[in-house]
């Protein structure tokens, strides 16, 4: 004996069926193609309901979660940024170094200056991501200006020089330069910058 392999309709057939249960069985005969006309009226119909599921979703005001705004994150930045700035100045340096560390060689002195640099900027690299490119470069540069001063001015001493001529030099180095020193130039653009964000 084989046993007999039962087949189900279509699951659109059994849909339609079972929408179609509350007719009386002789109002008109159950053809095909009147299958296929119901089914795309009610993929039509879920379709214009979820169009307007949608849409409701989408008039809906933002949650204070979703309305995330990155606007304070930049600020902060450009601020920390001032900040940074300000303190890898040679002036605000020295007078640092010079209150830490007053007894050492100049060739000590050094080393502390440009490990003091290399901290500061190492602590405020992350602050790059909520400034633009040319902020981030332009403290970049600055670092880099201050380490080459810092260079420069160590080795125009003697090698007998004490931490405290190293400091005086550069102060008188930083005295000397023209107004439009690259600090105060970075400054103004850091300033200027943070100014249209909060426009």
């Amino acid at each position: 004996m084989g046993a007999t392999i039962t087949t189900k309709p279509p699951i659109y057939l059994q849909l339609t069926e079972c929408c179609l249960f509350l007719l009386p069985s002789n109002t008109f005969p159950m053809d095909q193609s009147m299958i296929n006309m119901l089914m795309a009226l009610l993929a039509m119909l879920v379709s214009f309901y979820c169009f307007y599921l949608v849409s409701q979703v989408r008039k809906q005001p933002k949650s204070n979660k979703d309305a995330f705004s990155s606007r304070p994150l930049q600020l902060q930045a450009y601020e920390r940024l001032v900040l940074l700035a300000e303190r890898i100045s040679i002036p605000n340096l020295v007078s640092r170094a010079n209150a830490s560390y007053p007894d050492l060689n100049a060739r000590s002195a050094q080393l502390v200056l440009i490990e003091s640099v290399k901290q500061e900027v190492e602590y405020n690299t992350t602050q790059q991501i909520y400034v633009s490119p040319v902020a981030w470069e332009s403290v970049r540069n600055l670092k880099d200006q201050t380490l080459l001063i810092i260079n420069q001015v160590a080795a125009s001493l003697p090698p007998e020089a004490s931490g405290l001529e190293l400091y005086r030099a550069l102060l008188d180095f930083v005295m000397t330069q023209k107004k439009g020193a690259l600090h105060s130039i970075i400054l103004e653009a850091l300033n200027y910058e943070a100014k249209q964000i909060m426009k």
